[in-house]
């Protein structure tokens, strides 16, 4: 059995870091020495919401005192534009996990346009692997810089990659119809806009605007022979608090089946623990996602026998943020990749 690794957490009191603390504190291999929080020092998790996971962890402290030396990783579960100055002061002195998209994308002129220029170590943007851990597992294995990948594009990219890849698929007109648990805007977010007193609401949001859509495109993009990939991008909110799922509209290429896109998902789940082909009549709604690390995966006929429809569903704090670090840590010290996720 491994040595127990001590692992810090900043910003353990978003909702990102609640999880992530929770899944931890369960992890056989993990020692959680320092818990971090911008607003809330001096006490315990456990005042915040008292669940057993909670109990026996450190006094929450502020994240600037945090010392690199007294832990073998830090997750970073901090707001865009801040997790980097963190990243700053402990950039080669500390495995990092960054739940952020501080550097998730590799060309500075696109993160500065989609989250502005508050960012004071543009030159560590390509030392940190895309977490994505399903598609780039080799990758992330020993590495010491991860970057997390935002909730969309998880839920979006890990069924896109292997059609676009394996070329089952036309990259010229795809269609994205994302809805999210509300969760996914963190505390900050103002719960008035989704409830009256008469009812509750949802709506879509920055439509073909959003910010994860240079994320999605980058990574997309990558594992595409052909042109570039093409896509229109609608995401929503609705009145639940976690769950996420993604509805694709795709072409098939010609001469490729829906039994080809069968085969390469069920070849796909072989390999993923986390991945789930959904070839029976269950239903793929968010109960069937929460506080779990699946993202699971159905098609379904189009009227035409050229077209697709796919859906995908993640828990947008366990697979779209909490989970998927952890998954991405367990890999990066060649643990078994479920330890604490199932």
């Amino acid at each position: 059995m491994k040595n127990k690794i001590k692992v810090a957490v900043l910003g353990s009191t978003g909702y990102v870091g609640m999880e992530l603390v929770k899944i931890l504190s369960n992890h056989s291999y993990v020692d959680i020495n320092f818990l971090g929080s911008e607003t809330i020092h001096g006490s315990y998790l456990n005042n915040i919401n008292s669940i057993k996971e909670y109990n026996e962890l450190p006094l929450l402290k502020p994240n600037n005192s945090f010392l690199a030396e007294d832990s073998d990783y830090v997750f970073l579960a901090l707001p865009h534009s801040v997790s980097n100055k963190y990243v700053k002061k402990y950039f080669n002195k500390i495995n990092i996990i960054d739940l952020s998209a501080d550097f998730r994308l590799d060309n500075f002129d696109i993160y500065k346009k989609n989250y502005g220029d508050e960012h004071e170590c543009e030159e560590y943007l390509n030392n940190f692997i895309y977490g994505l851990a399903e598609i780039n597992r080799e990758k992330i294995l020993d590495s010491n810089n991860i970057a997390v990948p935002g909730c969309y594009p998880t839920s979006i990219l890990l069924p896109l990659i292997p059609l676009i890849k394996n070329q089952l698929i036309d990259t010229e007109n795809i269609i994205i119809d994302s809805k999210s648990g509300y969760s996914g805007a963190g505390k900050k977010f103002d719960f008035n806009k989704m409830k009256s007193k008469n009812d509750y609401n949802f709506y879509n949001y920055n439509t073909n605007n959003h910010r994860h859509i240079a994320e999605i495109k980058q990574e997309l993009n990558k594992h595409s022979s052909e042109n570039e990939v093409k896509f229109s991008f609608n995401p929503h909110i609705l009145p639940n608090f976690r769950g996420m799922i993604s509805t694709i509209y795709c072409n098939l290429n010609n001469g490729i089946k829906k039994t080809d896109v069968i085969n390469l998902f069920k070849d796909f789940q072989k390999i993923n623990p986390f991945i789930k082909y959904i070839d029976n009549d269950e239903n793929l709604d968010f109960f069937s996602v929460q506080n779990s690390n699946y993202c699971k995966i159905k098609i379904f006929d189009h009227y035409s026998e050229d077209k697709l429809i796919i859906v995908s569903a993640i828990d947008n704090l366990i697979k779209g943020a909490a989970g998927q670090a952890v998954q991405c840590f367990n890999i990066s010290e060649n643990i078994e990749e479920t330890v604490s996720l199932l």
